[in-house]
């Protein structure tokens, strides 16, 4: 069941039936089939984007959605204005983590600041952090603190924008 580990060169002579495979989705799940990063790597997935990803973050995945429907499609800077000025618990984390994709986007990837975009941006729930408080009577009710994982997708905007 495990698979087995190329070297660069066997990724890039079988280039076209891997990208080919990469393309078409699963046709119970419609997700595509996976790669490993090495893989990715060698075939040059990714290299178009900047991406972050915040993982157990102590914020509901509800409340973080409400900024990321604001920013989604916008430019980089218009992005970074909403967020500054958004009265949301969220917003200090969605700025930090839009500053964190740019710079992978411009540093990693060798993209324009100036064509960035929000392409893709979404709130996933994390694991729940189950609490106790006392009530009355000896009681107790159950508190959920709940988490989330945010991912910001940055791309490059075409010209026929």
């Amino acid at each position: 069941m495990e698979k087995k580990v190329r070297s660069k060169e066997e990724l890039l002579s079988e280039k076209d039936k891997l990208m080919e495979v990469y393309s078409t989705t699963h046709s119970q799940s419609r997700k595509p089939a996976l790669l490993t990063k090495k893989e990715k790597k060698a075939l040059g997935i990714g290299k178009d984007e900047g991406r972050a990803v915040l993982r157990h973050v102590r914020i509901s995945s509800r409340k973080v959605k409400i900024v990321l429907d604001l920013i989604k499609d916008k430019g980089i800077d218009e992005a970074l204005g909403i967020v500054k000025y958004t009265p949301k618990a969220a917003s200090e984390i969605l700025l930090k983590l839009l500053k964190s994709a740019e710079a992978n986007a411009a540093n990693n990837n060798g993209l324009n600041r100036d064509g960035l975009f929000v392409a893709e941006a979404y709130a996933t729930q994390g694991p729940t952090l189950k609490r106790i408080m006392p009530r009355a009577q000896g009681r107790s009710n159950r508190i959920r603190k709940r988490t989330s994982h945010v991912t910001l997708v940055l791309k490059e905007r075409g010209h026929t924008r």
